[in-house]
């Protein structure tokens, strides 16, 4: 005989169901999120397993308020699985009342589908510089989405007050961030003239060509407007805020990347994958977060459908066609795509591969796409063979 349980995640507390060979209930209540409830679950866990043999448990959620759970399981040798939120919301409806959604509903169609199912992705504990990467990875893409948040909030401020100096200045770099801590409006830009205003950025750290020209053109454009807007001088007290905090959030990232990188340096993966032109150590954190181990992965298709970029089969009756994925992990589908985007920069081969596929009729888009797809499989035998990326000549100079 066999039993399966299934674990419905929460942030309080989690709802376990077990169940045997014949789907029939044999355990079904509450566990607090917390270690002497899950100590008393895997317990009763243990007493059915002596009855019906190794228990498979599934859950719905990998990581994040599972952490617990998952590591007190994994640390008792239970063979763990994930059970996919959709998967999970299909089946679910799929049953008599299936809009009717419980705990004890999720739970009990995630132990039927891992009595039903093959192929589901077992579970393992991360090691220690996976889960950092991943931590990292994450921080960093908020404090990036705040430093994009900062900017727009920003420039749209300085639109409303003074729209000419917005088309001279550029958030993104630095020298013009400095600019907007001290001078905004157009009157205390006309007061300080180019000398003074070149001569305060030059003191922050600016070349002083790039001083020059930026304070001249911001003179300029403040003497292009004599008008004075109505709240001018609140507005370039908030401005010259955003533009502080801009500087704080840069600092903080670049904290950030800078631990990055040494975490990908001494990754065992991070030198081969780093040797895949196109990706760098931001890309290659991001990769190595999302898959962990390569050999989740049977093969580079199976890492393609994992991405979204494998094609999909479509098929009934007599009807059967391929079309793009419209699902799979955005994360790792952003990683191959931006990696191509630089790849045909950079690389005479992804270059190549591209113009070609451009003058089969493809768009740019499905051209990138293509080459994304073809990375894959590149990538997933650097990792499987455990060998650098090396260029092949071109043929016609092939002996």
């Amino acid at each position: 005989m066999t039993a399966t349980a299934g674990f419905d995640i929460a942030k309080e507390f989690h709802w376990l169901t077990v169940i045997d060979g014949r789907a029939r209930l044999l355990l079904n209540h509450r566990v607090d999120n917390d270690s002497a409830a899950i100590t008393e679950a895997l317990g009763e866990l243990h007493v059915i397993e002596a009855e019906h043999g190794p228990i498979t448990v599934g859950l719905d959620v990998v990581g994040g308020i599972s952490g617990l759970l998952t590591a007190m399981m994994l640390a008792e040798d239970f063979d763990c699985v994930h059970v996919p939120g959709l998967a999970v919301n299909r089946a679910r409806r799929g049953t008599r009342g299936g809009e009717n959604k419980s705990d004890p509903r999720d739970a009990r169609v995630i132990a039927e589908q891992v009595l039903l199912r093959d192929g589901l992705r077992r579970i393992e504990l991360p090691d220690e510089a996976t889960v950092e990467l991943r931590l990292l990875v994450g921080h960093r893409t908020h404090v990036v989405r705040d430093i994009t948040a900062q900017i727009n909030r920003m420039r749209d401020l300085l639109t409303a007050i003074h729209p000419g100096l917005d088309r001279v200045v550029e958030p993104r770099l630095k020298a013009s961030v400095l600019l907007l801590t001290r001078y905004v409006t157009p009157a205390e830009i006309r007061q300080a003239g180019p000398a003074r205003i070149t001569s305060y950025l030059t003191r922050r750290g600016v070349r002083q060509t790039t001083a020059q020209a930026l304070a001249l053109a911001a003179v300029t454009s403040a003497r292009s407007q004599t008008l004075a807007v109505v709240g001018e001088r609140r507005t370039g007290q908030m401005i010259r805020d955003f533009a502080d905090e801009l500087l704080r959030l840069r600092g903080k990232l670049k904290v950030l990347e800078d631990e990055i990188d040494q975490l990908v340096s001494v990754h065992p993966d991070g030198a081969l994958i780093l040797s895949l032109p196109g990706m760098g150590a931001a890309l290659t954190a991001e990769f190595l977060a999302a898959v962990g181990s390569i050999y989740r992965f049977n093969s580079g298709d199976a890492l393609a459908a994992a991405c979204g970029l494998a094609p999909v089969l479509s098929q009934s009756g007599k009807v059967r066609y391929s079309r793009g994925a419209t699902g799979g992990d955005e994360a790792l589908k952003r990683v191959f795509y931006q990696s191509a985007f630089c790849a045909i920069k950079h690389d005479p081969a992804s270059r190549t591969y591209y113009d070609r596929k451009r003058t089969e009729g493809k768009r740019h888009h499905q051209a990138l796409i293509s080459l994304a797809r073809r990375r894959v499989n590149v990538l997933y035998a650097i990792l499987r063979d455990r060998r650098p990326y090396q260029a092949r000549p071109p043929l016609h100079l092939v002996a």
